[in-house]
């Protein structure tokens, strides 16, 4: 059974240190020390940090947690992203539960970006880790076979569906998603002799160059791109399955007219759930019509799974909902327990590299991978992928329930647990807008007040408006209200701290005194 922590992590005492972007807004006045601990560093020194000493690492010395996030603040490069929106220092955590420097408590809806299926710290992988270590066999072994690395792949093979995994290969790449994406990209064009690639609207696939040329928002474009089907904001402007067919057919029109000047691509690379593109699920029938289109013209097709892999969004994978069989899969995140690892998985007949064409030193991360091997099999004989699906139904219904009473909840959408509440501002549609538009500023100060509730969650979507949840696969009933309750609290509170406050009554100036 799931080892669980309590759902009543307590709520900070104090709110955490703000958001840059809201002290800007807010127009507070602070010191240059201040805007530092919130992450923005004013580039004027403060003095020589003092050296941290620490009994363990879940002990903070050196100035507490203020001096450390003024030194990060103050070291790290400005791409540092969580860091600006979740100001804390965390030092332990099991399960939901991450505990700060201060002793504060947090319920962890982010999950490492969805690294982390069964939680932080899970009993089966921290006895994985220290097997390993404790067998003193080699950590680094770049690609050559261990016993661990083979009991990874035996059980990955396990999860995947029938067809491809009886006729697969697997290549172990770098550490992080965005190379197993550039893996699979060199892999189908080295196969086809092709250079050309689809993608989608909306998508993402990683921060390296080969995978954000297919992302939504590349600007050096050279991938063709083609509409992602959603409901909400429709790029057709009909929604549904008549939005779907359209985006299928735009799809087939573009590889079955020998005008469209579009040659045929080397692949076609999508992911079967949009997370950071704003929680978008592909329909179940739009899936097999891009299976069929593809295979009826020779382009192999490519599912990053990335982030819906493992059980998080109710199937173990997320091509299971709709039955597709991809020729290449690519994984990260969840496969390695909570360490680094990647891999893409693809028929034997794509396999036309010479020995060499794609490699990376840490490629043989012999910790991650026996992490791995214990969570996909906790996962898969836990039947946390079914326990997923139905408390993710439930979840959804809940946060449906706050439209009624909150007109800025646009949409609520997933699948499993991989949750999106889409934030508008409702009295800026105009009469030809068929949806209002997105409210960035409101989804921000939701954040923010799901922090100062012990909440973490995380923004996505094309306009940073939509919150998500993307909670551990071992969440309880319990903690699920729990993450409703502090999610409900803040929106309200967030949405009427920016309900437009009404004019001042116009009061007369006094006339002359007679």
């Amino acid at each position: 059974m799931a080892v669980t922590e309590s759902a009543s992590a307590t709520a900070p005492t104090r709110p955490p240190a703000p958001e840059p972007d809201a002290v800007a807004a807010e127009g507070a006045e602070e010191s240059a020390g201040d805007r530092e601990t919130a992450g923005e560093s004013t580039g004027k020194p403060t003095g020589k940090p003092t050296a941290a000493t620490r009994r363990g690492y879940g002990t903070v010395a050196g100035g507490g947690y203020e001096a450390i996030l003024r030194r990060q603040a103050q070291r790290e490069s400005s791409a540092r992203t969580y860091a600006r929106s979740l100001p804390i220092v965390p030092v332990r955590a099991r399960g939901l539960t991450i505990e700060g420097a201060d002793g504060r408590r947090y319920l962890d809806c982010l999950s490492g970006a969805g690294t982390l299926a069964l939680g932080h710290n899970h009993p089966v992988v921290l006895e994985a880790i220290h097997r390993v270590l404790d067998s003193g066999a080699p950590l680094h072994v770049l690609d050559l076979a261990t016993p661990v690395k083979d009991a990874f792949t035996s059980e990955l093979f396990a999860t995947l569906p029938p067809e491809l995994a009886a006729d697969a290969r697997i290549q172990f790449c770098g550490p992080a998603g965005t190379d197993a994406v550039e893996a699979a990209l060199k892999l189908v064009r080295t196969a086809t002799g092709r250079r050309g690639l689809f993608a989608f609207t909306g998508a993402y696939h990683g921060m390296t160059a080969g995978a954000l040329a297919v992302s939504g928002g590349a600007e050096d474009v050279r991938v063709t791109r083609l509409p992602y089907p959603q409901s909400y904001r429709c790029p057709f402007g009909v929604g549904g399955e008549r939005g779907a067919e359209l985006s299928a057919r735009w799809t087939e029109t573009l590889l079955d007219d020998p005008k469209s000047g579009v040659a045929a691509p080397a692949g076609l690379i999508v992911e079967a759930v949009q997370g950071e593109g704003g929680v978008l699920p592909a329909p179940d029938a739009w899936m097999r019509r891009m299976r069929s289109i593809t295979a009826r013209h020779s382009v192999p097709l490519v599912v990053d799974e990335v982030q819906t892999g493992v059980g998080r969004t109710g199937a173990f994978w997320a091509v299971e909902h709709s039955g597709v069989v991809p020729d290449v899969m690519v994984l990260s995140k969840a496969i390695g327990g909570s360490l680094p690892l990647a891999v893409i998985v693809y028929r034997s007949g794509l396999d036309a590299w010479e020995p060499g064409a794609h490699a990376g030193t840490f490629r043989g991360n012999q910790l991650a991978m026996a992490a791995g091997t214990a969570t996909l099999a906790y996962v898969r004989e836990n039947r946390l992928a079914e326990r997923a699906a139905a408390l993710g139904a439930r979840m959804l219904g809940h946060l449906q329930g706050l439209q009624s009473a909150h007109p800025c909840v646009g949409d609520v959408r997933g699948r499993g647990l991989m949750i999106g509440v889409e934030l508008v501002d409702p009295e800026a549609a105009g009469p030809d807008d068929p949806v209002p538009p997105a409210a960035p500023a409101l989804a921000r100060a939701v954040r923010r007040a799901c922090l100062d509730r012990g909440l973490i969650v995380e923004l996505g979507g094309r306009h940073s408006a939509v919150v998500r949840l993307l909670p551990p696969l071992t969440l309880t009933d319990e903690q699920a209200t729990a993450v409703l309750d502090r999610f409900a609290d803040a929106l309200a509170a967030a949405e009427r701290d920016h309900r437009p406050r009404p004019p001042a009554p116009h009061r007369p100036a006094p006339g002359p005194s007679h």
